[in-house]
């Protein structure tokens, strides 16, 4: 229902008015979920790796066509999809990659530590190269480093994952950092870390994310995220970077949100993604 939602809120409308060439290849096809309890430490793991191969084999299509991907969703683990895509198609070129995630949760659980085997919540370890043979395998090898990865919104960590999430690497602005510094300067720091880097920027964005009181609609809300303005500035700066090279626009579930308000959010947050301004700054002839 996400997906959709969007499309009826106007994503690809709203991408047209900002000068964007538009394509949309539609929903992917799998299994539906059995709500059954995690097997060793995995919950819908076959499941979760014919969706995954699916998105991998759409994105890396896009990607061979010198498009950009815009995934939406759906359960995060379908990122692992997308960047196992990524990761071949940079592999091909001999260029590298790094993944700006914003979220409220790290999702850097594995199945020995994870309390409720939701593989949503292991996407960039999997990523990383810490999963089962199933997903690990979707990619080319070596993994993703954590050391590319910039975590921006971070205020829900497992107690384990805490440990995995702070021995990894990761550069992570969590909320308090956020709180401290202002979005402005967590974002600059955020993109200054991601130029350093360079090559293929892929940005991940779960829409818990935001705060639950202006995007309801995800199944996992969190108090205590960025504000309207402050996520709106987020955009703005990564637009401005010039950085972004593919996207996610994950978990947005209509079923919970309030008068569509969450995914009119979400596509007013791609606008800003993709260049809209309040005025100009470019741009000074009257």
């Amino acid at each position: 229902m996400g997906p959709e939602a969007l499309r009826v809120t106007g994503l690809a409308q709203a991408l047209e008015r900002l000068g964007y060439d538009v394509e949309d290849r539609g929903n992917l096809n799998g299994p539906v979920n059995p709500d059954l309890p995690p097997v060793n430490g995995y919950r819908h793991l076959p499941q979760t790796i014919e969706w995954c191969t699916a998105v991998r084999d759409e994105v890396r299509g896009i990607l061979c066509d010198g498009k950009m991907p815009i995934l939406l969703g759906g359960d995060h683990c379908l990122t692992i999809g997308s960047l196992a895509a990524i990761a071949h198609n940079c592999a091909a070129m001999g260029e590298s990659y790094s993944v700006l995630w914003l979220d409220a949760h790290a999702d850097f659980n594995t199945a020995d530590i994870s309390p409720s085997g939701n593989i949503h919540g292991m996407a960039l370890a999997v990523a990383c190269g810490h999963g089962p043979d199933g997903l690990t395998g979707l990619g080319p090898l070596p993994h993703l480093d954590p050391a590319r990865v910039v975590q921006v919104g971070i205020r829900c960590l497992d107690s384990m994952e805490k440990k995995r999430v702070v021995s990894s690497g990761m550069d992570v602005h969590d909320m308090r950092r956020i709180d401290e510094n202002g979005m402005r300067r967590t974002m600059e720091a955020a993109l200054a870390r991601l130029e350093e880097l360079g090559g293929h920027i892929h940005v991940s964005l779960d829409v818990d994310f935001l705060d639950p009181s202006i995007a309801p609609g995800v199944g996992t809300t969190v108090p205590g995220g960025p504000t309207y303005r402050e996520a709106r500035l987020c955009m703005e700066m990564i637009h401005d970077s010039g950085l972004i090279s593919s996207l996610d626009l994950m978990e947005l579930n209509p079923a919970y949100d309030m008068k569509n308000a969450t995914a009119k959010l979400t596509v007013e947050l791609v606008e800003s993604l993709f260049g809209q301004q309040i005025v100009s700054r470019h741009d000074t002839t009257l």
